[in-house]
This record gives C-alpha cells, structure tokens and sequence, in this order.
C-alpha cells in the first residue's frame, strides 16, 4: 500500500519507536495522527513533525479516547495504517524480596500492553472497513511485540505474557480481517536505544548492546520505522511476527 496521500495513526507516538515510525511515515506522504498519554510531550512532537501531524492525548486502554484518536484522523481523510506502540515494561518476580508479584501490578501490564493493542486493533479496523479499496486494500494494521515473548527473562513474566499474547493473536486477527482486505502483521523488537533504556549508563547500554550476535549494538528506532513502513507497502506480508534483533535470544538474567 501506497502511504502517500492518508492517513496514519501511531500509538505511543511521542517517543522511541513510535517517534521514529511517524517520522518515517511523514516523510512517506503520509498525515499522522500520534497519541500518548503525555499533552505537553505529544504537542510538541507534532508540531516538529510539521503540518501533517497532529496529537490526541489517549489511553489506548480507553475505547473513548481511542475512538476519540480515530475520529481525528479520518477529520483528516482515509485512515490507512495503524501502527501501535504504546506499551509499559515490567521486572518483577514471580516471588521476589517483596513477596508475590503484585496481581494488580500483573493485570496492569497486560491492560496496557495486550488489552490495550487489542483495543486499538479492533477499533481502527471498523474506521478502515469503511474506507473504498485502493488496489485490492483498504488498510494495514501492525502491533508490536518483543523478544520476551519467545524468551523472556527473570522477572519479566507479565510483559513476556502480554507480549506472547500480541504474536498469539497476529494470524487469528489477520484472518479476521482479511475479508475486509485489511493486514494484520507484528514486530518484535529486540534491545532498541529508547527511552525505556534511559535510565541506564552508557556503560550498561554498550554491555546490552554487546549481546546482540550482530550487529553488536542496540538498535536504532528508525530500523524498526523502517520495517513498519515496510509492512505497510508490501500487500504480501500479513498475519507474521517478524523478529527485529540482531539474532538475540536473550539469556535467563
């Protein structure tokens, strides 16, 4: 699908990979709309992305605020591709100094992560359903997952889980989907240098960054904007989750 001329919307699009991904959609031709949970952070990322960028702060765990993001971007033509982003890390233990993992905490995680995406997913494919076809489609959707989801380490049962849950409905949503011609594919990212590794030193992102085989470094936001605008434009790829990591696998610890 050609990008050019509509409309996009990303989750989680004020920073790391869904900054980089709307930065490679507006230079595609596309308007983007980009939701997070910050006004004043998500404002001004719009306004450096240009006219053909707008935020809506949403929750995307929220159906109003979602359909409130949605209602923004067909104000601005036809919606043509999802892609979310929006998702929350987690490391606690199982059974830890502090005692069993908090099951509000657990619930929280997957709220936000699997429940969230779900909701996005759902809601944007009725907008997109109601768009004319454009060569034999009419819109893509693309989740993001992790390599946790396949080997997750100690501490990260609940973001493994929600992870796992994001590749474990990839093909089941794609078929549903596909007789509205609309795509449904993931990404499952390895260590990416994001916001998420912020707090770390730069001794401790370089040690990350040396467990990838190769190329033994963390990778760049816009790889993964680049794969995302990749399953966007070629019709082929839908109902896969594709590994972005460098051959990691990550170890228990």
């Amino acid at each position: 699908m050609d990008i050019a001329g509509s409309v996009a919307l990303v989750t989680g699009g004020s920073s790391g990979l869904g900054l980089a991904t709307a930065r490679r959609l507006v230079r595609a031709g596309a308007s983007v709309v980009i939701t997070g949970r910050s006004s004043e952070r998500g404002a001004e990322v719009a306004r450096a992305l240009g006219d053909r960028a707008v935020f809506v702060a949403a929750d995307v765990t929220s159906e109003t605020e979602t359909k409130a993001a949605l209602d923004a971007a067909r104000a601005l033509g036809d919606l043509r591709a999802v892609i979310s982003c929006a998702g929350v890390a987690s490391a606690v233990k199982t059974m830890g100094k502090r005692g069993p993992f908090p099951l509000a905490e657990f619930q929280q995680v997957l709220a936000v992560n699997l429940i969230g995406t779900f909701n996005v997913i759902r809601l944007a494919a009725q907008y997109m359903s109601e768009a004319d076809e454009v060569r034999g489609e009419r819109g893509v959707i693309v989740a993001t997952s992790s390599v946790a989801a396949y080997d997750g380490q100690a501490g990260q049962a609940a973001y493994a889980a929600s992870k796992a849950g994001i590749v474990g409905m990839t093909l089941p949503v794609a078929r549903d989907l596909a007789p509205l011609k609309i795509r449904m594919a993931t990404i499952a990212p390895g260590l990416f240098d994001t916001p998420l590794l912020g707090g770390f030193s730069e001794e401790a992102r370089s040690t990350l960054g040396a467990q990838v085989p190769h190329p033994a470094r963390l990778g760049d936001p816009d790889e993964f904007a680049a794969l995302a605008l990749h399953i966007v434009e070629n019709p082929l790829l839908n109902g896969e989750t594709i590994r972005l990591d460098g051959a990691l696998r990550l170890s228990p610890r």
